[in-house]
């Protein structure tokens, strides 16, 4: 049986798992809904009356402190998929198993709606169509035969393919390597934590240059120059350069990551809602 002084020990211990875990949550490195908030709130519960001493109570209170934030990222992330109108793929998996067939058939025969089509020429239509053919030009007079046109040819010079953005002014290393520097200080000025957004650092003044810049991103995080922080509970994303090149591992396949810079999503960083 265990003594007094053993209990309280062990509550110490659990409590401060219980803090580990939902630190975990809110640094966005572990899912909130792995927390059990019931098992939680009984081990609270359980140990209270063990505490004497402000120290235990101190714990007992962050615990608590803890598990509120943890169930407000909770909610947040409800709060989210419900507005989006986001259904879970297994939910829903789940939920067609347990239909059966002829529920299921029914319910198809319910919601579809085929479209029909049905296509024929008329008459007058036909008779427009004679109409156009025969006001036609023949086409030897349609057709006529131009003498081609003498063109002078002479050597372009470096500066000539450069504006015809045939050759780059610089070196695409020399290119990505600017890129890299002007990434690390834009982080010093414009970001927190090392890192900055990712929409941020791309965004350009035309969305000629944005696109550039976000194809120069990319080359940046495959080249091992930079990382991409991603928190889908938030749906932010960030940059996150290193302070020297990454080796990349080449018999391991990397992770695509798409991300969509389209016209409407520049235009809404534009004019500033792109992260409200």
């Amino acid at each position: 049986m265990q003594t007094k002084r053993e209990r309280s020990k062990l509550g110490r211990e659990k409590l401060q798992r219980i803090i580990e875990m939902c630190k975990s949550v809110e640094d966005r490195s572990l899912d909130p809904f792995l927390i059990d908030v019931d098992g939680v709130i009984s081990t609270v519960k359980e140990y209270f009356p063990e505490w004497k001493i402000p120290d235990d109570l101190n714990l007992d209170a962050e615990t608590i402190h803890r598990l509120a934030s943890v169930i407000k990222l909770q909610s947040e992330w409800v709060k989210h998929r419900s507005t989006s109108l986001y259904t879970d793929p297994f939910l829903l998996e789940e939920k067609l198993a347990r239909i059966a067939k002829e529920d299921m058939v029914e319910i198809f025969t319910k919601i579809w709606h085929p479209i029909i089509e049905f296509e024929q020429i008329s008459l007058h239509s036909f008779a427009e169509s004679l109409r156009y053919w025969e006001s036609l030009l023949p086409l030897k007079e349609r057709w006529k035969e131009f003498a081609p046109e003498e063109v002078e040819t002479s050597l372009a010079t470096r500066e000539e393919l450069i504006k015809q953005q045939i050759l780059r002014d610089k070196a695409f290393s020399e290119e990505l390597e600017n890129f890299w520097q002007e990434l690390k200080q834009q982080v010093e000025t414009k970001g927190k934590e090392g890192k900055i957004r990712y929409w941020d650092f791309v965004g350009a003044e035309t969305y000629e240059d944005t696109v550039q810049r976000a194809f120069m991103t990319s080359f940046l995080v495959t080249y091992g120059y930079a990382t991409l922080e991603i928190i889908p509970l938030e749906e932010e994303i960030f940059v996150k350069p290193y302070e020297k090149q990454m080796a990349k591992a080449g018999k391991k396949q990397l992770i695509s990551i798409p991300i969509s810079v389209s016209v409407k999503d520049w235009l809404k960083w534009k004019r500033g809602e792109l992260n409200e």
